[in-house]
C-alpha cells in the first residue's frame, strides 16, 4: 500500500486539490459519512456534533457509557443527518471488534467512510511508575495506543479500497469530488510534555505514541487517506474528575490563557482536520492548549 514512494522518493502527483477557490464549501461535511469512537460526552461529543453540524452522517462509538444513545437520537433529530438513532458498543482493545462494528458502520451509512476520529481514551490515576499497577498500565495503553492503531487499521482498509476502485461496499460512484479518507486521533498535549504536579508517565508515553503514529501512517497513506492529531490541553470534562482543586489551581498557574478550554472550543480543530479545508494537511500534530506549550 505505499505506492506513492519509489527507491526512496515520492511519487509526483499522486494527490490533488479540491476544485474551486471559495473556503466555507470546503468545511462541509454534507454527505460524507464520520465514525467518532469515545462520543458519549465530553470532547467526543463535542466532535460528533461539530460534524453534524457540517452535515456529516455520524455514528457515534461508546464504551461504558450508555448517555450515547441519548447523544445519536438527539444529533439525528437536530441536524437532519443520519445517525441511525442509535449508538455503538465497541471495545477498542480488541481488533476484532474494531474492525466488525466499521464494516457494519460503512454497510448502514450508503457504503462508504470519510472520516474516523479515534477519541477513545483513559487517564493514568496511579500517581508515579513505581507505586501504579502493571494492569493499569496495560489498560491504559491498550486503549489509548493499540486501540488508536486498532481504528487507524480498520478505517485504512476501507479508504484503501474506495481510492482503489472508486465505489462505494455496493458499488456506486464515489463521484469526482471524493479525495480519500481522513484519521484523526485525539492525542495530548501530554505527549508533549511531562505534567506536573500529578505524575502519569505512561499516559503521556502512550499520547505521544498516538502522535508519532499519525505521522507515519501520514506518509504510508499518501494517496488515499490524511492522517492527523489533536492534542489538547487541559479541558473542562468529567475525565480529570479524578484530580483535587488544589492540582487543577496549579494547572491555571501555568496556562498562559488562564483557564480550561471547554470541549466545543475543539469542534473548529477536529472539522478543519475532516474536511477539504485541509486538504494539503497530513501527518500534523494540532495543539490545542490555551498556550501551554508555548514558553
Amino acid at each position: 500500500m505505499a505506492e506513492n514512494m519509489i527507491d526512496g522518493k515520492f511519487a509526483h502527483g499522486s494527490t490533488r486539490p479540491p476544485s474551486g477557490n471559495q473556503v466555507l464549501p470546503l468545511f462541509s461535511l454534507k454527505g460524507k459519512t464520520a465514525i467518532v469512537s469515545g462520543a458519549a460526552a465530553g470532547i467526543g461529543q463535542a466532535i460528533a456534533q461539530g460534524f453534524a453540524e457540517a452535515g456529516a452522517n455520524v455514528a457515534i462509538w461508546y464504551n461504558s457509557n450508555k448517555k450515547a444513545i441519548e447523544r445519536a437520537v438527539d444529533i439525528s433529530r437536530t441536524y437532519n443527518v443520519k445517525a441511525t438513532g442509535k449508538a455503538y458498543q465497541v471495545n477498542v482493545t480488541s481488533y476484532e471488534a474494531v474492525q466488525a462494528a466499521v464494516d457494519n458502520i460503512v454497510a448502514e451509512f450508503g457504503g462508504r467512510l470519510d472520516i474516523f476520529v479515534a477519541n477513545s481514551g483513559v487517564t493514568w490515576e496511579d500517581g508515579p511508575m513505581l507505586d501504579g499497577k502493571v494492569e493499569h498500565y496495560r489498560r491504559v495503553v491498550n486503549t489509548n495506543l493499540d486501540g488508536t492503531y486498532y481504528c487507524a487499521r480498520a478505517a485504512g482498509t476501507h479508504w484503501w479500497r474506495q481510492r482503489k476502485e472508486g465505489t462505494t461496499v455496493d458499488g456506486q460512484e464515489l463521484g469526482a469530488s471524493y479525495r480519500g479518507g481522513s484519521f484523526i486521533a485525539t492525542a495530548s498535549m501530554s505527549g508533549h510534555i511531562a505534567n506536573i504536579p500529578q505524575l502519569q508517565a505512561p499516559y503521556n508515553a502512550s499520547k505521544a505514541g498516538v502522535i508519532h503514529l499519525c505521522k507515519s501512517l501520514a506518509v504510508e497513506w499518501v494517496g488515499f487517506a490524511r492522517a492527523n492529531s489533536v492534542s489538547p490541553g487541559y479541558i473542562n470534562t468529567e475525565i480529570s474528575a479524578f484530580c483535587s482543586a488544589e492540582t487543577k489551581q496549579t494547572w491555571l498557574d501555568k496556562i498562559p490563557m488562564g483557564r480550561e478550554g471547554e470541549p466545543n472550543e475543539l469542534k473548529g480543530a477536529y472539522l478543519y482536520l475532516a474536511s477539504d479545508a485541509s486538504s494539503y494537511t497530513t501527518g500534523i500534530d494540532l495543539l490545542v492548549d490555551g498556550g501551554y506549550c508555548a514558553p
